[in-house]
């Protein structure tokens, strides 16, 4: 079991991160926040494939002013990315950013940077440090040398901090993010010894679809593992539609959520008698949408099918051009191959009405 780590309450907008509360799944939308119509449209998407937080990009008074219309229009919290400007962090407290992502250290003055962080005393909301590889100072790299990435990070955000507490402000997120897998978790590590401020966590840069499922994979999955960590976001060169589904893969791997089914399927072999690999595909479409937490199997041949995935709460195990289908060990109906699929929605079917699955918003699943 995993032990988190308790971290100090930090509420965004509707939910509370920190604490004992769930570990949330972020994305960032790629739109220009200036396209109103666009990026509203990203973030439903989002929020369809299980967003509960969203960052958007502020980098104009315009998009700064987008951001009360945008909050009329989606149901998840809303994040304002700001870089160096620090007139646009206050206009988007001003104009409902559920969180303000600041650098203190590029926000400029020492009276810039109260000022921001009045607008968020005002407006109760939380500030994220964000600290990158990439903006490191240079004076921590004289001390630690290039190989001390992570100390030097815990360093310049150890300073970020200082900036805000000096201001009597304590609502304080943290991410520290390299696309290093490694200087990565070392310096998340160095950070939950030292604070006890929520982290966001995150491989930045970590490239496109599968390196960067891997890398984030490998950097978060090892933190939330040692409990460390309240938010995640998957970087990925992609769709951020996929950073939210790898985002809860994740979760649901190391059992700390639970959304949507979990599909296990082997990984086929010369025992294979049936188009396995075409067969879990089709599976995986039927369940999208679906969001009660069941187990689904599909198994190319006796040997991985009822009996090692007995688990299941519905599978199939495929046979010579033929399969079973199967709920909890036992085989419930034999049928061709042209006939798997549908014997397997029916069966199905059968199983999500007898439980309280509903999809989102409440709406019964859809037919099979």
């Amino acid at each position: 079991m995993i032990i988190r780590k308790k971290t100090k309450v930090v509420r965004i907008g509707g939910k509370k991160i920190g604490g004992t509360n769930p570990v949330l799944v972020q994305s960032m939308a790629n739109t220009k926040t200036e396209d109103l119509k666009l990026t509203v449209k990203q973030i439903h998407q989002l929020e369809k494939a299980g967003c509960e937080i969203v960052r958007v990009a502020v980098h104009s008074l315009e998009a700064a002013k987008n951001l009360k219309q945008i909050k009329k229009e989606i149901s998840i919290p809303l994040v304002a990315d700001i870089q160096f400007n620090y007139q646009w962090a206050i206009e988007s407290a001003r104009g409902g950013a559920d969180k303000i992502r600041i650098n203190p250290g590029n926000i400029g003055s020492k009276e810039k940077i109260r000022e921001v962080v009045e607008a968020c005393k005002s407006f109760g909301l939380p500030i994220r440090i964000g600290i990158n590889h990439g903006s490191l100072e240079q004076d921590f790299f004289s001390k630690y040398g290039r190989f001390g990435t992570a100390k030097v990070m815990l360093e310049s955000v150890s300073r970020q901090i200082q900036i805000l507490e000096n201001l009597h402000f304590y609502n304080i997120v943290v991410s520290l993010k390299s696309s290093s897998v490694e200087e990565t978790i070392d310096a998340c590590r160095l950070f939950s010894q030292r604070f006890s401020y929520p982290q966001h966590l995150g491989i930045t840069e970590a490239g496109t679809f599968l390196p960067g499922v891997v890398k984030s994979s490998i950097g978060i999955g090892t933190l939330l593992g040692e409990g460390i960590g309240d938010t995640i976001r998957i970087s990925l060169t992609d769709n951020p539609v996929e950073e939210v589904k790898t985002g809860w893969e994740i979760l649901k791997a190391l059992n700390l959520r639970q959304k949507g089914p979990n599909l296990i399927s082997c990984p086929t072999c010369g025992r294979t008698e049936i188009d396995l690999i075409g067969l879990a595909k089709k599976v995986e479409e039927i369940l999208e949408g679906v969001e009660k937490p069941i187990t689904v199997a599909v198994m190319g041949c006796a040997v991985n099918g009822p009996g090692e995935a007995r688990e299941a709460d519905i599978g199939i195990a495929g046979g010579k051009k033929m399969a079973v289908i199967f709920s909890k060990g036992k085989i419930i109906k034999s049928v061709k191959e042209s006939g798997i699929l549908p014997a397997f929605k029916k069966e199905l079917t059968k199983l999500l009405r007898g439980s309280s699955f509903r999809k989102k918003g409440g709406q019964k699943g859809k037919k099979l």
